[in-house]
């Protein structure tokens, strides 16, 4: 059976996107910090050699990937590829009619756990992406979102969006491995049931 894992790289302080973050300026001022980890020096997304790399390829071998609405967009619904796997969107409104063109790409309007037994179907025996903070706040108040691997960046962005803003409790988690690299300690927890 599919896990749901949220995939995030997030700042010492707590924020997953920088200052302004906009339609215009997505992840806000200083984002792509927040993932140079994952990316050369030339700007190319690229697997890091080493231990970062073994996350990278665990991201890489998900089944479906499940998004809200604003990071879909703001990502241009990846061109209608992440990785080959099915892309659903958690929405409260229908898709656009231009994502027609993505078949990958489909829209859940029905709620976050219809969307995420949706993914997890789809997914098969393979994880589920999560991307987006709201969706995955909303997925830990329906009990829906599995594990966390948290990216933490060795920088203190001092404002922007933070990731857990809003929950609607306290949540246990449980430590499943931590990866330490010059560039970011990786982060991987269970939700405790």
């Amino acid at each position: 059976m599919a896990t749901s894992v949220l995939f995030m790289s997030m700042s010492l302080d707590g924020y997953i996107a920088g200052p302004n973050d906009e339609p215009a300026n997505p992840g806000g001022d200083g984002f792509m910090r927040l993932h140079a980890w994952s990316y050369t020096l030339a700007g190319e997304f690229a697997r890091p050699p080493g231990p970062a790399g073994a996350v990278i390829d665990e991201m890489n071998a998900v089944g479906a990937v499940l998004s809200g609405r604003r990071t879909a967009e703001q990502s241009g619904h990846w061109n209608g590829d992440h990785g080959g796997v099915p892309i659903l969107v958690v929405s409260h409104r229908p898709a656009d009619p231009s994502v027609s063109r993505y078949p990958l790409v489909s829209y859940v309007t029905d709620g976050i756990a219809d969307a995420m037994a949706r993914a997890k179907d789809a997914a098969g025996d393979k994880d589920v992406l999560v991307h987006g903070a709201y969706t995955a706040q909303r997925a830990l108040a329906a009990g829906v979102l599995d594990e966390l691997q948290i990216h933490q960046i060795p920088v203190l962005f001092g404002g922007g969006r933070r990731l857990f803003e809003v929950l609607p409790s306290r949540l246990e988690l449980d430590v499943v491995r931590v990866i330490d690299t010059p560039e970011a300690t990786h982060l991987r927890y269970r939700v405790r049931r």
